[in-house]
């Protein structure tokens, strides 16, 4: 029972304070050890050893918060509500921390933001604990009349007299950590791209900018027609090699060949013969697809891709497997809509591109994964007219992280905005106005090289985790000899 009391002891001094509430928004309590509940080291160790001890505890317990964090993030992001991670509140500004990403993904920007607040904030508990140390020194001190009333100890040094200084060694760690790794940022930020001319891609994108409201109604649709005929022409007489249309911007069943038959965009296509990618839906048995269909000149789709992330209760119902035939017995609905497989591979005349569908942005791993196998430049289709402008800043951001990790040329084409082309460093070469129709053309280079991170996937948390719990060992037995002693 003392064991089992002592480890679980040992297991909350190694939490760090400042973790909880970061996660869960409650306050953190005091204890006899700057706030962690766990107790104190023997006395009988030396002022040195104490320093060197408190030094060791600090740092291991931000190496903890910083695995716990970056676990609980890559666990959350697996799941089916996953929007945003804490490396976003570095996007778009912050480039050169985003190139990190190359290095394990968002969790190693994740791991830099926490690492660096948590030292922080280690040091000024480090200096809240001194604070009172000293104030219960000096109170110890009034008491002992042989020494007078009021006398400071000897070796009492100012900061244990009461007077509230932050840990310098922990700042000074916080502040190297913070230095070299954006050093490490700037350095792959400034490797020039040595894109090759011969390779160019010139791509269109239209953004229709037609509001959800009447998006699904037959005015919706003579004004998309009209609106991405005449945006896909002015493109073609450009000189682009590919035009990029939104999600379900022409929200048609687009493998029934009968039914796009009919439609002006699909004539122009023909008529011109110029690449395009639609945005539309797709059928699988009595189920639909949210899709990205790659048109080619002659009017055959040639490769399509299917939307993997579905929004819940916005595009599935949860637990459907379960509760089909419930849901088809109350639905009005013929039809409804079924993600893609993670394993799609999206051909095109240049090679594999990598594709996302508006929600497939926030999920890193949909990215990578096609990065590694060989996708040479990203196309983003997303309908963002029920976003406010801060979301659909966000979603720009998303697309700026996943263009640095995988080292591609990212083209956006939004409904609404924010339409836009980013090159590789995460730099936006173009971006629209939001609510207005808009068409534009740039040109992007199809790359072959992989990161670190589309090599092998996010490999810093498993090696925070490893650390980790070598840390915590190493502290229990060194505390178990102290005991002895």
């Amino acid at each position: 029972k003392n064991g089992l009391a002592q480890l679980r002891d040992d297991f909350v001094g190694a939490i760090p304070p400042w973790l909880p509430p970061l996660i869960l928004g409650a306050p953190t309590g005091t204890g006899a050890r700057a706030g962690t509940g766990a107790p104190p080291l023997p006395n009988h160790s030396t002022n040195g050893q104490r320093q060197k001890n408190s030094l060791f505890s600090a740092i291991l317990r931000v190496l903890i918060g910083t695995a716990l964090w970056c676990l609980l993030e890559s666990i959350w992001s697996s799941s089916v509500l996953w929007w945003t991670s804490l490396s976003y509140t570095q996007s778009p500004h912050n480039l050169i921390i985003l190139h990190l990403a190359q290095i394990s993904g968002p969790n190693t920007i994740t791991a830099v933001i926490v690492a660096v607040n948590g030292l922080i904030a280690e040091a000024f508990l480090q200096g809240r604990r001194k604070k009172e140390e000293g104030r219960r020194k000096r109170e110890e001190g009034r008491g002992k009349k042989e020494e007078g009333r009021g006398k400071k100890e000897e070796g009492i040094s100012k900061n244990e007299e009461g007077t509230f200084i932050p840990d310098f060694r922990l700042l000074s760690v916080a502040f190297c950590l913070c230095l070299s790794l954006h050093l490490i940022g700037f350095s792959l930020y400034s490797r020039p791209l040595d894109d090759r001319a011969d390779k160019a891609l010139k791509f269109g994108v239209i953004q229709g900018n037609i509001p959800n409201e009447i998006k699904f109604d037959s005015r919706g649709w003579r004004q998309a027609l009209e609106g991405y005929t005449q945006g896909y022409e002015k493109l073609v007489s450009q000189g682009v090699d590919a035009v990029l249309i939104p999600e379900t911007a022409l929200p048609f069943i687009w493998t029934n060949e009968y039914e796009r038959q009919n439609l002006s965009f699909y004539q122009a296509i023909l008529d011109k013969q110029v690449m395009t990618f639609v945005g539309g839906f797709g059928q699988r048995d009595r189920a639909l697809t949210n899709s990205l269909f790659a048109i080619n000149g002659a009017g055959n789709i040639i490769s399509h891709y299917d939307k993997i992330k579905l929004v819940p209760l916005g595009e599935y119902i949860p637990f459907e497997e379960w509760l089909g035939r419930l849901i088809s017995r109350i639905s009005p609905l013929d039809s409804h809509l079924v993600g893609g497989d993670f394993n799609q591979i999206f051909e095109t005349p240049w090679g594999r591109a990598i594709v996302g569908i508006c929600y497939d942005s926030a999920f890193t791993e949909i990215f990578r994964n096609q990065a590694a196998k060989g996708g040479l430049f990203i196309l983003t289709a997303s309908n963002d007219a029920h976003y406010t402008t801060s979301m659909m800043v966000q979603h720009h951001s998303q697309d700026i992280i996943r263009a640095i990790e995988t080292d591609r040329w990212a083209v956006r084409a939004t409904n609404t905005g924010l339409s836009a082309f980013v090159n590789p460093h995460g730099e936006t070469l173009w971006i629209s106005q939001k609510k207005h129709y808009e068409v534009q053309a740039h040109t992007i280079y199809p790359r072959d090289t992989k990161t670190l991170y589309v090599r092998y996937g996010d490999w810093l948390t498993s090696v925070l985790l490893l650390f980790s719990a070598w840390g915590w060992g190493f502290l229990l037995m060194t505390r178990s000899g102290l005991r002895k002693t």
